[in-house]
C-alpha cells in the first residue's frame, strides 16, 4: 500500500478498491479551475510505434497538439489519474510550454478522486465510446 503523498492542492492515496492508488483533491475546485500544470517529456516517436505497455502510460502528444508525430510521458500526477466516464477533470496539451494542463470539468469537492476520461478526444471529460481498455487488451478494474 502506498503512503499518502501530498501537495497543497492534490494528493495520492489508495482508493480502497482494486484500482489501487488514485489522485485526490486536497481542496475544493471550481469548474474551469487549473488543477495541475504537469511538465512533459516528449518522445519523438509516433504513438503507434511504441511498445503496447508504454502506450498505456503516455499521451499521443502529436495528436493533442496537432503537431508532428510524438508521444509524451507526463510528470507530476499526470500519469496517475484513474479513468472515469464522465470524468471530473479534462486535460489540454500546451505544446509551446511543454506542459499538460488539467482543469476541473465541474465543481469538485475536497477529498474527491480526480479522474480523466481515457477515451475522450482532446481530453474532454465525456465520450460516447468507453473502449480504451478493450483496445489496449486490459481488463478494467472497477470499484
Amino acid at each position: 500500500m502506498i503512503g499518502r503523498v501530498t501537495s497543497p492542492c492534490i494528493y495520492i492515496q489508495d482508493t480502497g478498491s482494486e484500482k489501487g492508488r488514485g489522485v485526490y483533491a486536497g481542496r475544493d475546485f471550481q469548474e474551469g479551475e487549473l488543477i495541475e500544470a504537469a511538465p512533459v517529456l516528449i518522445l519523438f516517436r509516433p504513438f503507434t510505434e511504441l511498445p503496447p505497455r508504454i502506450r498505456q502510460i503516455v499521451y499521443n502528444w502529436g495528436e493533442l497538439t496537432k503537431g508532428p508525430p510524438a508521444s509524451a510521458a507526463i510528470y507530476g500526477y499526470g500519469s496517475l489519474y484513474n479513468h472515469d466516464n464522465p470524468a471530473n477533470i479534462r486535460y489540454k496539451a500546451n505544446a509551446e510550454e511543454e506542459v499538460m494542463n488539467y482543469f476541473a470539468a465541474r465543481d469538485i469537492v475536497k477529498d474527491e478522486e480526480l479522474t480523466v476520461n481515457y477515451n475522450a478526444a482532446q481530453g474532454e471529460p465525456i465520450s460516447e465510446k468507453d473502449d480504451w481498455f478493450e483496445l489496449h487488451g486490459i481488463q478494467p478494474i472497477t470499484g
